[in-house]
């Protein structure tokens, strides 16, 4: 019989049983499944299908289009908890893994890229809720910076275990889809049945939620699917295809880019806790900004495989910072509208997200270093936005555009 257990009154559980527990559950189980998929995608779909710049294009295309229908999460909690759908989301990603190898062809990869994605992004939908709703606004930057090493770190042993065994053992794409998806769908199972359900003391609206005061919010969201989705697309794709990376040396990649992770991401909780949204944020768009330029400039001035690595990973340190957006609209919220706005926010991210691969796939096969200044100046547009986030955001107070609403008489 499920067990309903308030916020309040988790003190009382063993530790492993605490919501913030299950948070590091699911927060090392997703990884797992995703990474193996990320990790093998690129050499898989070149060497099973042929793919170019088109197709891997419309693959990110379609792998999007259910982070736009994330509102479909407002809409199902309805009639489930959100604990519940993060869990059942997570199965659905490590089994649509699991299979990927079993489908080597076009249009069997672009049918699982969109099964585990519905998985992934709903569970991202509903695990960002779930985080604000569970975590204080004091601990939250921090903790959010450790759930990020956690996730560093199951993707750190994911690209480990590939890089180590891949040649050694002949591993083959099946087997390792298949461990991989497997392992993530067993650790959601557990914390289906492991778990009470924790009910939040602010019940969340059921409703498609829309505020005008939450505007550069949105329009930050906005902008990080933009330049996310180059990155995700043709970072590691210009890996495999300009310099010849093969599935372990693509591994090793990710693999040093991860222990860098695991090292800093508690250090940006840290300096977001003390410096700010504010401050926290210009400094990763004006680095990003940066980071996209030196991109271009591997096509342009023929900058070598050195210089790409190391943009590569200091790109990602760079994107950790987005935490900050999380705790920023955490400081703005009504607490009844996380949930519901959690959803908005996922699809207003990836309108640009569906609607920039397969084009962008064609301006790649003109030009793949103007697809980078592409992104540097989405990064700056991000940049000028996050100008207008306060020293102390707060509801009413939202963008220094905004006047405070005054605080009631004592």
């Amino acid at each position: 019989m499920t067990r309903y257990v308030p916020l309040a009154e988790t003190g009382d559980l063993p530790k492993w049983r605490r919501p913030k527990a299950l948070l590091f559950l699911m927060a090392f189980a997703m990884p797992i499944g995703f990474s193996v998929w990320l990790a093998l995608l690129n050499n898989f779909v070149v060497e099973a299908a042929n793919f170019d710049g088109r197709d891997i294009g419309l693959l990110h295309a379609i792998r999007e289009i259910p982070g736009f229908l994330a509102v479909g999460v407002i809409v199902l909690i309805m009639f489930m908890r959100e604990q519940v759908l993060g869990v059942i989301s997570l199965v659905m990603l490590g089994l649509a893994t699991a299979v990927t190898a079993q489908f080597p062809e076009l249009t069997g990869i672009l049918v699982l890229t969109f099964i585990s994605s519905v998985g992934f992004h709903y569970y991202e939908t509903v695990n960002q809720s779930l985080q604000l709703q569970w975590l204080t606004k004091a601990e939250a930057p921090q903790m959010l910076g450790w759930l990020l090493a956690a996730g560093s770190v199951a993707t750190f042993l994911v690209y480990f275990v590939i890089m180590v065994l891949w040649e050694p053992l002949g591993l083959t794409y099946n087997a390792v889809y298949m461990v991989g998806g497997g392992i993530t769908a067993a650790i959601a199972i557990f914390a289906m049945i492991a778990y009470p359900q924790f009910e939040a003391p602010h019940p969340q609206l059921k409703t498609f939620v829309l505020r005008r005061r939450y505007w550069l919010y949105y329009a930050l969201q906005f902008m990080s699917g933009a330049r996310r989705q180059i990155f995700m697309v043709f970072a590691g794709f210009m890996m495999v295809e300009k310099f010849g990376f093969e599935v372990h040396e693509l591994t090793a990649l990710y693999l040093i880019n991860l222990v860098v992770n695991i090292l800093v991401a508690p250090l940006l909780g840290r300096i977001v806790a003390r410096f700010g949204e504010h401050k926290a944020l210009i400094f990763e768009y004006t680095g990003l900004v940066l980071v996209f330029l030196a991109y271009g400039g591997v096509y342009f001035l023929g900058w070598g495989l050195i210089v790409a690595a190391t943009l590569y990973v200091v790109d990602h340190i760079f994107f950790g910072l987005a935490l900050a957006l999380k705790t920023y609209f955490q400081k703005i919220a009504d607490p009844q509208d996380i949930a519901p706005t959690a959803a908005v926010a996922f699809t207003i991210n990836h309108i640009a997200a569906v609607s920039l691969p397969l084009p962008l796939g064609l301006l790649w096969l003109v030009s793949p270093g103007a697809v980078f200044f592409l992104a540097a100046g989405m990064a700056a547009t991000s940049l000028c936005l996050a100008l207008l986030i306060p020293r102390h955001p707060e509801p009413g107070g939202e963008t220094r555009l905004a006047t405070p609403l005054p605080s009631p008489a004592e």
